[in-house]
């Protein structure tokens, strides 16, 4: 082996510790206890990285496993010891200790040039001892149900998944029917959701309307709309964080149709992203303009429920099928006008399911990528113009003509620019 890999391979080891070490010693004064040390602080984690690349190496020289099994179990028991020291202080608590367990097997992958995976576990660890107070606080914020929730569904996809076929059975227009696909969509959505839906639950939606609606959005933007509008009629003066929230909702909302579109085709990214960018920026235009606004704040919660519940995973599996054979039949029968209806019709519901019906049909080759595009933003302007309806149906006075201008300014930006195309 060249010297320099050599030394590289080890280098990665001792970065990986030093990172662990200094995240625990750190850790000491952030918990108030600066006078509070366990046996491994970041000199310590930094030669336990070093020790599994030696023993690694040593290994590889000998040609024999049990010389790196020989040295990993005595430092494994000098970590045992340090748990039983410190457990009969009364810390049972053995983070610190299967930690510095992690780093020496980190040690090791890295001399092994398993870098991918040497540094993730190095990042992941680190980033788990950081984020202590943060997972304490998400722990306390969940219920009973939303466990319940995420495991059903994740016992479904796991389950079901695998072994639906990747296949359609029917002739045109069925032929779009993909059971595999259909639920794979479900799940990239619902995680998509469950990404938002865990930030409120960290960081908390009290946090000031502006992050209600970045965080919401990601959620359901809808839900953001229908919250802020009933609660304006009890908090007019408000009108403006209420609406801030909303428009930042909305503009997160495209985001999320940007992200869909590009990782499942990036063709039809290179078309849909100009109509649908210049929306959320208009969107973001007008929240920035709020958010420089006098007002005042409010730090009342938004409610948002755990997306990964089974009933409206399979409904919306459902949807997407249904709008999906809808967008392809109308197509063949009716040509670009049809699906420019279908969409319309389709995202009064949901902006999603259109999306990636759109998308699939795109990639298949059974829609041009322009059609796609004007129909997904078409879709997103429909879906705006419902959202927009429950503000000034729900909404206050006070919150209706604060919101109208930024209401009209994405819908003309979105139905203009997807005309040009």
């Amino acid at each position: 082996m060249a010297q320099h890999t050599l030394f590289y391979r080890f280098g990665v080891a001792l970065f990986i510790g030093l990172l662990v070490g200094l995240q625990r010693e750190f850790s000491y004064d952030e918990e108030g206890k600066p006078e509070k040390r366990t046996f491994a602080g970041v000199r310590t984690f930094t030669l336990l990285a070093l020790s599994g690349a030696t023993a690694a190496f040593v290994a590889d020289l000998m040609a024999t496993p049990w010389i790196f099994i020989g040295i990993l179990l005595p430092l494994s028991g000098l970590i045992l010891i340090s748990y039983q020291v410190t457990s009969k202080k009364g810390e049972i608590g053995i983070t610190t200790e299967v930690s510095a367990f992690i780093v020496l097997l980190v040690g090791a992958l890295a001399f092994w040039d398993e870098m991918a995976i040497a540094v993730a576990l190095g990042v992941a660890t680190t980033a788990l001892l950081s984020f202590k107070a943060e997972l304490h606080r998400f722990v306390e914020r969940i219920n009973r149900e939303d466990v319940i929730a995420t495991l059903k569904f994740a016992i479904i996809t796991a389950i079901v998944l695998p072994v639906l076929p990747n296949q359609s059975f029917w002739p045109a227009p069925f032929d779009v029917l993909n059971p595999y696909k259909i639920w794979l969509m479900v799940v990239l959505i619902s995680g998509i959701s469950f990404l938002g839906y865990v930030s409120v639950k960290v960081a908390g939606s009290h946090r000031g309307v502006g992050l209600t609606g970045l965080l919401g959005g990601l959620v359901s933007s809808t839900a953001v709309t229908l919250s802020f509008s009933q609660r304006s009629q009890k908090n007019s003066e408000l009108a403006k964080p209420f609406a801030l929230a909303i428009t930042i909702a909305w503009t997160v909302m495209f985001a999320r149709v940007l992200v869909v579109v590009g990782a499942l085709n990036i063709q039809l990214l290179r078309v849909v992203w100009l109509p649908i960018t210049a929306a959320g920026l208009a969107g973001l235009a007008y929240g920035l303009y709020l958010y420089f606004a006098p007002k005042l704040d409010d730090d009342e919660e938004v409610a948002v429920s755990n997306p990964f519940e089974l009933g409206p995973a399979i409904t919306f599996g459902l949807l997407y099928g249904v709008i999906l054979l809808i967008s392809r039949a109308a197509q063949m029968y009716f040509g670009d006008a049809g699906v420019y209806l279908s969409s319309i019709v389709s995202g009064v519901a949901d902006v999603d399911a259109i999306t990636l019906s759109m998308t699939e049909l795109s990639g298949s080759g059974a829609l041009d990528f322009t059609t796609a595009a004007r129909a997904i933003t078409f879709a997103a302007m429909s879906n705006t113009v419902v959202k927009g309806g429950i503000v000034i149906s729900s909404g206050s006075a006070a919150l209706r003509r604060v919101f109208l201008p930024g209401f009209l300014l994405i819908l003309v930006t979105g139905v203009s620019v997807a005309l040009l195309l």
